[in-house]
């Protein structure tokens, strides 16, 4: 995979390949916090940023240190602590400069620790073999298509609220689930542009 550019690898992980459109990778959080835009953004600003730095270290540790000492098999533990450590990060600093952020997240930003959208970039990143710039460049690539998924569905379930249109039946998860297989459609529009396995 060394031969991936960069860009390009970049805006595959947003469009073609968006871990949550195509890989359907952390829908949890994703149907949960996607009733408005802010709150939206605000989560998935968070999952950029532990992604994208949390698939670099991870590259540097499963390369540097599981590898060379024979450690593989601790690779899901030694992720999810990367991982762990990182969310508390986001955690003190939402909570400490954007309280009214930290309150609407509640307990769904502690729970970015097992967002498997996370963790499965850090997998894809061993699996497809990328170099430390690809790693990194994927992780802020596919936090941001994430970013990106759950603020459009955000916006679009705000309209629909407001707009008082959806069956009884379908509200909440129902229409959530409806919006994201229309908006996964939509992307695979880009799928004939870039590929990246």
């Amino acid at each position: 995979m060394a031969n991936i550019e960069p860009t390009t690898l970049f805006f595959a992980a947003i469009f073609t390949n968006n871990i949550l459109l195509t890989n359907f990778l952390g829908l949890c959080p994703f149907l949960s916090i996607s009733k408005n835009v802010e709150s939206a953004f605000g989560l998935g600003t968070a999952v950029v940023f532990v992604m994208a730095c949390t698939t670099g270290l991870n590259h540097l540790l499963y390369y540097k240190i599981l590898v060379p000492y024979d450690l593989v098999h601790f690779e899901y533990i030694l992720f999810i602590i990367v991982i762990a450590a990182f969310v508390q990060l986001v955690e003190m600093i939402v909570e400490r400069f954007f309280p009214p952020l930290y309150y609407v997240l509640g307990i769904f930003l502690p729970l970015i620790t097992v967002n498997c959208a996370i963790l499965g970039a850090s997998l894809f990143m061993v699996i497809r073999d990328y170099t430390l710039v690809q790693s990194v460049i994927y992780g802020a690539g596919s936090g941001i298509g994430w970013l990106l998924a759950i603020t459009a569905v955000g916006a679009i379930r705000e309209k629909v609220q407001k707009a008082n249109v959806v069956p009884k039946g379908l509200e909440g998860p129902g229409i959530t689930l409806i919006i994201t297989g229309i908006l996964s459609l939509a992307f695979i529009a880009f799928s004939g542009m870039i590929q990246i396995q």
